[in-house]
């Protein structure tokens, strides 16, 4: 009986003996099928399995319906690069959110991208539920929100800096006060010049913590408010990207599960026509299972279309999880430097200010270790005598 034409002929496989291992006998409730292609194509109505490759697999080694997710060991194409080993059971892998990953029972332990740092890289690929329970978040939105708190933070700490310099630019206005004030002007000698000194000093010190408060708002205030000026709008691209690549698996995902299910269908439509066809043998019936094969091949076509489409969805999505992970990665790694750098600045302008506080203080302790009363006495006196001669008794 000749096949009608068609785009592809599948024609029913009998293993015979001392075939190799392609054609190795199958498994109770399988039958397969070959292309002019060259295609073994295998289905079983019994179990909904099903399963297409090319003829270089054996069937033991075939998964049928199975999407792995590429292991982040390196290069992906390199021989060395460990895979997820190959089953006939589902049960190798696991979907979770649209995303598959392999099942931890039968897969071979995932060398990480960067062993050594613990990179966002490593870490961040599922979903995580949120502390009330109800909804799911995503490993990359929780890397996003560490980078929104990052940001606070820093916003917080130019605050801080800037209430520090209201202080400082403060103090400095009532030192400055202070230091015109005429309590004790009068005094006079070498203890005059030390509290002349003094009240000098005051004003030199006002000085000092206006230029400290004046080199805070610039070297570190401005500089905490001004680092990563389009941060948000940085932020929401790599969300909107990322979310982008994620709808796009799940649709990939919708597509594959929807054409596993249309070839299960014709696979039962193929073996119910078989099975009329050995109860009854007509030119319609045969008509029939050869258009049920080419709909069941169609099927498996369609099936393995989507499920190339959604590998290559999924690797896409990997590849940019991994550049972008590493991209906040590195923007953090940067904040927490800048940070480090200003606030090493402002220690050191605190010790500059200690510094010159201390230098406008020495010359007040080098004139109070000159005070001496006895000069100052001597001075005086010297100043505002009246005359030397003791007044002596009366002599009669």
């Amino acid at each position: 009986m000749e096949d009608p034409p068609g785009p592809w002929k599948p024609r029913k496989v009998t293993p015979q003996p001392g075939e190799d291992s392609l054609n190795c006998p199958l498994p109770p409730g399988w039958q397969s099928y070959m292309s002019p292609q060259g295609h073994r194509y295998y289905v079983n109505a019994f179990t909904n399995a099903n399963g297409y490759h090319t003829p270089v697999t054996p069937m033991h080694q075939m998964e049928p319906g199975h999407m792995s997710l590429r292991k982040p060991s390196g290069d992906p194409q390199s021989p060395g690069s460990p895979r997820v080993p190959r089953r006939l059971a589902r049960e190798s892998s696991r979907t979770i959110n649209c995303v598959t990953f392999p099942h931890p029972d039968t897969m071979q332990e995932q060398q990480l991208l960067k062993p050594t740092e613990w990179s966002y890289c490593d870490y961040f690929w599922a979903d995580k539920k949120d502390p009330q329970g109800n909804n799911t978040v995503s490993g990359f939105e929780i890397l996003l929100q560490k980078q929104l708190k990052g940001k606070q933070m820093q916003k917080e700490m130019a605050e801080f800096v800037r209430e520090r310099i209201k202080i400082e630019e403060e103090y400095a206005k009532n030192l400055s006060k202070l230091s015109q004030n005429s309590l004790a002007a009068q005094e006079e000698g070498t203890l005059g010049e030390a509290w002349a000194q003094l009240k000098k000093s005051l004003a030199d010190e006002a000085e000092v913590h206006l230029k400290f408060s004046s080199k805070l708002q610039s070297e570190v205030e401005k500089p905490l408010l001004n680092f990563r000026e389009n941060f948000k709008k940085d932020m929401k691209k790599y969300d909107h990207h990322i979310a982008d690549l994620r709808k796009q698996l799940a649709s990939r995902y919708t597509a594959v599960e929807k054409a596993r299910k249309a070839l299960t269908e014709r696979q039962k439509d193929l073996e119910m026509k078989t099975q009329q066809l050995e109860i009854k043998l007509s030119n319609k019936t045969e008509e029939e299972i050869k258009k049920a094969r080419r709909k069941s091949t169609q099927a498996g076509d369609d099936l393995m279309r989507c499920v190339d489409l959604y590998n290559q969805a999924q690797s896409k999505w990997f590849e940019e999880m991994v550049t972008s992970t590493l991209e906040l990665e590195r923007l953090e790694v940067e904040r927490v430097e800048m940070i480090r750098q200003h606030l090493c600045q402002y220690t050191q302008l605190r010790h500059e200010t200690d510094m010159f506080n201390q230098s406008t203080i020495e010359p007040v302790d080098q004139l109070l270790q000159k005070v001496e009363p006895a000069k100052d006495r001597e001075l005086w006196v010297q100043e505002h005598k009246t005359g030397d001669i003791r007044p002596v008794d009366m002599e009669i």
